[in-house]
Formats: C-alpha cells, structure tokens, sequence
C-alpha cells in the first residue's frame, strides 16, 4: 500500500528552535478504529524506511491484526513522504533542510494520534531500527498514554561504536563530486553505492556471510549480494540528503535529551512506566544485546528477550520467517499482559 494520507502540522517549531514551515506527516493506517479508541498501535518506520516496508508484521492472525487492532504506520521526517529535504520548499530545502530530534519525529506523531484521531491511550508502540528508537522516546515523552513498548533491534541512545558506523555513511554519501555540498540536481550514484558497501559489512553478522545465507535471499555470490541487495537498496528512490537527515537523527538519538532530562539517559529510563518487552538482535553488530540489557537495568518493568540466530540487524527487517515469528510470538506475549 503505497498510498498514504497526510496530516498538515502547520509551523512547526523544532527542538533545535528552528521552524519546519508547512510541515508534513505522511502516515498509512490498517485495521479500524473502535468506538472506544483504546485499539491504536503507533508503528513507526526506519532509517530510510517507508510505511509499505512495515507491513510485513502486520496481518490477520499476527500480533499487530488490523482486524482486531489499528495500527498507525508515520512516516520519519526525511524518509521522502513526510517532510524531507527532497520535498520542502526553498528556503529550507535540500542542504538547508533543519536537523530533526526524535523528539521531533514523536512529538509529531503524538499530534496527529490526539489532534486527528482523538487518542488518548495506546496499547502499544513498536519499531525496528529507529523506529525502535521512536518507540522508546514515546515511552519517556508521553508515559500516561504509552501501556506497553517493543522496541526490536534499536537503542535508547547512539552508542559512540554506531556512530563510527554513521560517521562511515556519511564520509561515503559526501565524498561523490556530484554530491555539491547538498545541492545536486542529480543523485550522487557513486556516494549511494559507496554507502551501500559500507552498509554490507554491519547490516548482516559475520556467521550471515561466513554461511553464504545470502544465498537463502536469491543471491548467487558475495558480489551479487553486495550489487544486487546493497546497492539495489539504496538506489531505490532514497535521496542522498534525506539520508543524511535521518542519519543526523539517529547519530544525535538520546531519550535523555527529551525535555525535563537534561541529558540523563537513565533517569529517562527510569520513568518509563509501559511494559517493555525489549527485543535486541543475538548478532546484531549496531545494537548488541548487551547494550540493551544495560537499558533494562533502569526500565522498571522490562524483559529482555534476545531474537537468537545469525540475521543480525536484519533479525528485524521481515527478511526471514524465524526471526519474524519470534517477534510476533514475543508481541502477542507482551499484548496479552
């Protein structure tokens, strides 16, 4: 489902103090609304994801069951449907585009689940990724709205290890000649790529590619993995400045900077009151479990529960039906609590 709706936000005023004018949320919904609207699910997307690309932890029988629950899918500021530096005018457009929190992205959607919705209690917030990041901040940001959290394979803070990753993304997206500073008319291809293949080194463990599991995916060699998933993943309409905004986002991530923290990560996450049920990846070299279990330590009602096996970060893409049905499994535990 690529169609989406779009709420309008209006001025919006940064954690930073700059002004998103005129800014956007795309988001798409699954499932209905019930009388009482107390069956809502905030399910926020990943670095350079887009709603269509959660869908595969949504569906009947599953945990997130649009026929029993409505699931509400926002888009990130800067994945290229909310507001991005792709789709923002002049002035703040391109390279000029403002630096966005997860704060931001969380305030965002906290505005367009009360305002247009009318929500005032959701079951559960979850995410991969950054959007596990979201979901943590949700539970600091709002904690007498949030009743249970997921995050999977995700983190309440950047470690300095993830940041050398990103400072590695960036290095390779600004270092195409046709990148211009952020004001290009034409993708920086070569950039793209090169990001691509240092992506291919964290995405997967090293037992992924010691096994050729790659092969699982329908890839016939180390080469056509890395061309073929890589490089085909990152030319697929993902524009170089809107990954670099998300990749701000995520570099800059830290519940302790929500407002009233003043940089305590672990007061925050001593104030999260939601059930968590806290899903990091055995292999997963962004997020390792250990730097989750060390957020649980501080999270009052938390359970860490480790999704075993070689998959690594993309444990919690939806690429392999194991890693899928532990999370589902482990999401339908944490519902029924």
């Amino acid at each position: 489902m690529r169609d989406h709706h779009v709420f309008d936000l209006g001025d919006f005023t940064l954690q930073g103090g700059l002004t998103l004018r005129d800014a956007k949320l795309a988001y798409q919904t699954y499932g209905t609304l019930n009388a009482n609207r107390d069956n809502a699910i905030v399910y926020p997307t990943w670095y350079s994801g887009r709603h269509w690309e959660n869908e595969w932890l949504i569906g009947p029988g599953m945990a997130l069951d649009p026929e029993k629950y409505f699931i509400i899918v926002p888009n990130m500021f800067g994945n290229g449907l909310s507001s991005s530096p792709s789709n923002t005018a002049p002035p703040w457009d391109r390279a000029r585009f403002p630096n966005v929190t997860m704060y931001d992205n969380v305030r965002a959607q906290h505005r367009l689940v009360t305002e247009h919705f009318d929500i005032e209690r959701l079951p559960l917030v979850t995410g991969w990724s950054m959007g596990a990041g979201q979901t943590y901040q949700w539970a600091v940001a709002y904690p007498d709205m949030v009743e249970r959290i997921a995050p999977f394979c995700g983190s309440t803070v950047t470690s300095e290890h993830n940041k050398v990753f990103l400072d590695s993304v960036r290095a390779a997206l600004t270092a195409d000649d046709a990148w211009q500073g952020g004001w290009y008319d034409t993708q920086p291809t070569k950039g793209l790529r090169a990001a691509a293949r240092v992506y291919a080194g964290w995405g997967f463990s090293q037992a992924f590619y010691w096994h050729q599991t790659y092969r699982e995916l329908g890839f016939s060699s180390l080469e056509d993995f890395a061309v073929g998933f890589w490089e085909g993943f990152f030319l697929d309409d993902r524009d170089a400045n809107n990954l670099l905004t998300m990749l701000w986002t995520w570099h800059n991530a830290d519940i302790g900077k929500t407002p009233g923290f003043a940089g305590d990560t672990e007061r925050a996450l001593r104030s999260i009151t939601a059930k968590a049920m806290v899903l990091p990846a055995e292999k997963d070299l962004y997020f390792p479990p250990e730097d989750e279990e060390w957020a649980c330590a501080f999270i009052p009602d938390a359970e860490l529960r480790v999704i075993p096996g070689i998959w690594g970060h993309f444990a919690g893409g939806g690429a392999n039906a194991t890693d899928t049905a532990f999370i589902d499994n482990a999401l339908k535990d944490l519902l029924a609590r």
